[in-house]
């Protein structure tokens, strides 16, 4: 982030979110709201108002894990390395500002609309984790039940423990950890999709983790099966099992929780080995592996975007095999998990292909279209507004005088043809007597 924040013509809104767009491809005007920090860019990041506000809240970026003041940077690396405050929570008592040598809190500051036209726009809205119904696997009930991004933030060096692993319930090491894979996806009741194994290789990563640190830790990981279908991952499977990392093939349905020491207490059955039965099992720390899913705010930008979603909440491409990248809407192209589930590599390669379709558009001083295109005889047109409902890239409108079809949406696809009850609807060089010509044609040579 930082070498993309000091390269030269690229500029980058932070604590901002697109508020309105129109336009086509190559002439899209936008609207950004820059949303108001409360600190000006007088801020050089010193810290200095943090340690007396006496406003507390949870950390977001540990996930909850560690407190934080009401004046916070966002995380270390955050560019830029700013101060901002959160009004939810601040009181307003001027603490910071007194603290500040540079005068740079401003409570009277206001969000900023700021407009500008692109050729083209990319869309990579990242991804949230599925967060389980309080009480499902004891989530949000047991203390030491937690999620793979929490487990993330506590392993990682510059986390709440700083990178040593211990339990929410009384700031111990655990021993006994149990993963359980799955959770909220390839469930008919939840998500039924898979998300393309990232959740299996985060657990082999994170077993593999504690095991280096922690020799003596002893690791269970039980999952429906194992998807580690990319390059060498199946090595880095085989080799985490090898460490003594224990693997079993089982569904985890219940968990209780022993109240003198906040334990955990599980039934698992090895289904590879029936003979076993269900066996009893207790662990000291429970890490649930979520699904991945569409981040909260893709109802807005799909809205503004009008763009189109997957079964699943992510946005659909324009072709699942013939063109992955671009949507429906020309100019406008997919990256990363916007589209689908992926991983850190799929999501680069992702990327670099967006990239590349956003390059091929803007290399060029025109945009040629093939103007096999919907129009409207409005003499004919009864204003129904079938046509406009039933357009799949949202290029009718129904105006005072008829439909009206914008020529950059539309994609010649027919469907406005098919649905119009008065034949008002033709697509050029798809008209019937050029049909009607052509099977002469045939006709009069057999």
């Amino acid at each position: 982030m930082l070498q993309a924040a000091r390269t030269e013509g690229l500029n980058i809104y932070t604590y901002s979110e697109l508020d309105s767009l129109k336009g086509f491809v190559g002439n899209f005007d936008a609207k950004i709201r820059r949303k108001a920090r409360y600190v000006t860019k007088d801020c050089n990041g010193c810290g200095a108002c943090e340690p007396v506000c006496p406003a507390i809240s949870w950390n977001d970026f540990n996930e909850g894990l560690n407190p934080r003041s009401a004046i916070y940077t966002a995380f270390a690396q955050a560019v830029p390395s700013i101060a901002q405050i959160d009004m939810e929570k601040c009181i307003k008592c001027g603490l910071c500002q007194k603290a500040c040598e540079l005068n740079a809190i401003d409570f009277d500051q206001k969000d900023i609309i700021q407009n500008i036209r692109v050729g083209t726009i990319i869309v990579a809205t990242g991804w949230d984790e599925y967060k389980p119904p309080i009480g499902y696997l004891g989530y949000n009930t047991y203390p030491n039940v937690i999620t793979q991004m929490k487990l993330e933030r506590i392993l990682a060096p510059n986390g709440p423990t700083f990178g040593h692993i211990v339990r929410p319930s009384d700031g111990k090491r655990p021993k006994r950890i149990l993963f359980i894979q799955c959770v909220g996806s390839r469930d008919l009741n939840k998500n039924t999709y898979c998300s393309s194994g990232v959740c299996c290789m985060i657990s082999i990563k994170n077993t593999k983790l504690i095991k280096q640190h922690y020799p003596d830790s002893e690791i269970t990981v039980a999952y429906v099966d194992i998807r580690a279908a990319g390059k060498d991952y199946e090595e880095y499977f085989t080799a985490s099992r090898k460490e003594g990392i224990r693997y079993v093939r089982t569904n985890v349905s219940r968990i209780e929780e022993n109240p003198e020491n906040h334990n955990l207490i599980i039934k698992m059955q090895n289904t590879l080995r029936d003979s076993l039965g269900l066996q009893e099992k207790e662990f000291e720390l429970i890490v649930l592996s979520c699904a991945m899913i569409p981040p909260i705010g893709i109802k807005k930008i799909q809205r503004l975007l009008k763009l189109e979603t997957s079964r699943d909440g992510f946005f659909k491409e324009f072709h699942p095999r013939l063109n992955p990248i671009d949507t429906k809407i020309p100019g406008i192209i997919l990256a990363g998990v916007s589209q689908s589930p992926k991983s850190i590599a799929d999501s680069i390669t992702s990327g670099r292909a967006a990239a590349s379709s956003a390059a091929r558009l803007m290399s060029k001083d025109k945009y040629r279209i093939a103007l096999i295109r919907a129009k409207v005889n409005k003499d004919k047109c009864a204003k129904c507004g079938l046509c406009e409902l039933n357009c799949p890239y949202n290029a009718i409108n129904l105006l005072d005088d008829g439909a009206d079809v914008n020529e950059i949406l539309c994609r010649g696809c027919g469907t406005c043809l098919a649905n119009c009850p008065s034949e008002a609807i033709i697509l050029r060089y798809y008209k019937e007597n050029q049909y009607e010509k052509q099977i002469d044609a045939i006709l009069e040579k057999t």
